[in-house]
């Protein structure tokens, strides 16, 4: 018994397919988890008890349920809610809810883990309430890069199981392979070989983007004019 590589040359095609689909999935479930996600983690934080309730609740109970259950329950449960989208929508939707509320807890954690004098602080020297925020708390949120990349390469593994409903992704496409070659193996060797590379490069895209955001931190921001008097008084002082 060996490996027989010429079986899967025929169907490269149909892999890259299915290979280039799950990564757009994955992107565009990346970017609406991200947009659901926002709203979760201020709820979670708001000072308001029934706010925090409800994200708390809704977190816990899609973290606490199998993806596939969530999966089944979008794609039964939008018909018979009379709404009805692509098979390529509903598998894009069902991962964008099931990452969202692991962003949300990241962007949570990560916001609460600041000193929490910092705000205060840059309003006290006169700046506005979105400089301070701008310039002080939103370079500091940069943090989440490495936990949310865990959950993006979780989310890209769960992936596969949309091909439980059909929807073309690379998996189904091996399925697809398997049952015209007969060589499961070789199949699925090969398609966990794309998956390597997609969560590879993933990950070398989550090292860049951190580090090109880190070194944005060194470029010179514009600030309001007190607060730079009183940081230059400060260097001064010091001095």
């Amino acid at each position: 018994m060996r490996f027989d590589l010429s079986i899967l040359i025929e169907y490269i095609p149909l892999f890259l397919r299915g290979a280039s689909l799950t990564l757009a999935i994955c992107v565009c479930a990346l970017v609406l988890g991200y947009l659901l996600a926002m709203p979760l983690a201020l709820m979670r934080i708001a000072p308001l008890r029934p706010l925090q309730w409800i994200s708390g609740a809704w977190i816990t109970l899609i973290r606490s349920v199998p993806f596939i259950i969530l999966l089944f329950v979008v794609y039964y449960g939008l018909p018979f809610a009379g709404v009805r989208f692509p098979l390529i929508v509903t598998g894009t939707l069902s991962l964008a809810i099931f990452a969202s509320v692991y962003y949300a807890e990241v962007i949570r954690t990560t916001v609460q883990a600041l000193p929490t004098g910092q705000y205060q602080s840059a309003r006290v020297i006169g700046t506005s309430p979105m400089q301070a925020t701008r310039n002080v708390i939103v370079p500091q949120i940069l943090h989440t890069i490495p936990p949310s990349t865990n959950v993006t390469l979780i989310m890209l593994k769960e992936s596969a199981v949309l091909s439980s409903v059909t929807v073309p992704e690379l998996s189904y496409q091996g399925l697809i392979v398997q049952g015209n070659t007969y060589a499961p193996f070789e199949v699925f060797a090969a398609v966990e070989g794309l998956h390597w590379l997609i969560a590879i490069a993933t990950a070398e895209a989550a090292r860049w983007l951190e580090r090109c955001m880190g070194g944005a931190q060194d470029v010179h921001v514009s600030r309001n004019a007190l607060a730079d008097q009183y940081l230059s008084l400060d260097k001064r002082s010091a001095q």
